[in-house]
């Protein structure tokens, strides 16, 4: 009798000091820590690439296959539809604040810390990427702290004084901007000073292998759906390169940032915005394939800051049905097509409607000669629809409806909603992003992991 109860004491311990182990194991945070934001990118958005995708013959989006699945509502202190930098802020550093503030609380005066400073503090590497300008409001909201959104310049020497590691994106605006008050010289003057090598697209880029000093890249990223297969500069491509710089023994905290998401949006031009969310993917991937060789050290999130257009999988004119693939036909974004219809008109001062169709089937594939069964074949309201906005000037405007109702997609502004976004997680503790929670919960989570 006693053996057996040496024995069942002995599996006890060996059990309880097991369960102590794995504790202690599962307490050690991620070494690597990737953040995607969508900017403007809710489930439409999302849910519009994917079906796109799939009817392109290709794989579901590898953001919509993650194990971890979360709703985050997005609204500010100031109103239940948000903007990004109140969003991002929120994201960024984990407290509510009101719209316009970037890394400012509510009062207009604390600073609030971002989890790219607190893994920054920890000894980790950071990297901010994003398809628009670095001074922007959601990158911004992970270095700065400013009380509106607008002070670009002052948020350039935020930027600079950071002292982050990787910064790529689409350059800083108002570099130069002379009339601040704050005003010490260009910001990437100032960033050379304090050691960032910055780099443009003509640049040699090969001082990122050596991973050593910190960087910043100004390459200006077109819409993906103007940009040219010879140009190897995409949120993905950044996406490699800030990996490669920051690898190190203690980890980094990457925010990726698909910002030409939202401009897409607010254009409620569909066929641009589902590329950006599809280049978005593709930056992932590059995560995804990163985490296959640390399967164990990495997590990876993916969300958005806010809903931008008020997209709608569904238009009365098509009943149930949707068509995604036709939106395949469109060759531009809606504001690349205007600078090309205002191009030939200046070339042409006699160019008609006529001239136009020829535009419109050029670069949305829409037809005009009459072959019913064509999808793409311009219906007699739709004409009219065309011909009286190309008169009117706005025949970009109308291009864009006629596309998003072909397909079955609405939109019902050109202003953000307070549409609550999907998040998405994958990796080492992605469970802690499961459920319905609050953006500031976000970066609260993070903190708590890299405590």
């Amino acid at each position: 009798m006693k053996r057996f109860f040496t024995f069942i004491f002995i599996v006890l311990a060996s059990v309880s000091f097991a369960g102590i182990f794995d504790d202690v194991l599962e307490e050690k945070p991620p070494k690597y820590i990737f953040l995607f934001i969508g900017d403007g990118m809710a489930s439409p958005q999302r849910m519009v690439a994917d079906e796109f995708a799939r009817h392109s013959g290709h794989d579901r989006l590898v953001i919509n296959k993650m194990p971890y699945h979360g709703t985050t509502r997005t609204g500010s202190i100031s109103s239940l539809v948000t903007d990004s930098a109140a969003s991002g802020t929120a994201i960024a550093c984990g407290e509510k604040t009101y719209n316009g503030a970037i890394g400012i609380a509510k009062d207009g005066k604390r600073h609030l810390v971002s989890v790219a400073e607190v893994a920054k503090k920890k000894g980790m590497k950071v990297g901010i990427i994003t398809t628009v300008t670095i001074n922007h409001a959601t990158p911004a909201a992970f270095y700065a702290h400013r009380t509106k959104r607008s002070q670009y310049y002052e948020i350039g020497l935020d930027l600079v004084a950071s002292g982050f590691d990787f910064f790529a994106g689409s350059g800083v605006t108002h570099s130069n901007n002379k009339k601040s008050k704050l005003y010490k010289g260009d910001i990437n003057d100032l960033a050379k000073k304090a050691g960032y090598t910055v780099l443009g697209r003509k640049d040699d880029f090969s001082v990122l292998k050596s991973g050593k000093g910190k960087v910043l890249i100004n390459v200006p990223l077109p819409y993906e759906i103007d940009r040219h297969s010879y140009d190897p500069f995409t949120l993905a491509k950044f996406t490699e390169m800030g990996i490669d710089f920051l690898d190190n023994k203690n980890g980094f905290f990457m925010m990726v940032e698909g910002g030409k998401i939202d401009y897409a949006g607010h254009a409620n031009d569909a066929a641009t915005n589902l590329r950006e969310v599809l280049a978005f993917d593709d930056a992932v991937k590059v995560a995804m394939d990163f985490a296959k060789k640390h399967p164990d050290e990495t997590l990876i999130i993916v969300t958005g800051d806010h809903e931008t257009g008020g997209m709608t999988m569904g238009f009365a004119a098509t009943g149930y049905a949707m068509y995604m693939e036709r939106l395949a036909y469109q060759k531009c974004s809606v504001a690349e097509f205007h600078g090309k219809l205002k191009n030939a008109m200046t070339e042409n001062k006699n160019f008609s409607f006529e001239d136009a169709k020829l535009l419109l089937t050029k670069y949305f594939g829409f037809r005009f000669d009459g072959k019913d069964k064509d999808p793409m074949q311009i219906n007699a309201k739709e004409l009219k629809q065309l011909s009286e906005a190309f008169k009117n000037g706005k025949l970009p405007h109308a291009a864009r409806l006629v596309m998003a109702a072909k397909a079955g997609i609405g939109w019902s502004t050109g202003a953000h909603t307070a549409l609550p976004v999907l998040t998405t997680a994958s990796g080492k503790m992605a469970e802690k992003f499961s459920g319905f929670y609050e953006n500031t919960d976000i970066s609260n989570r993070l903190k708590e992991i890299l405590k």
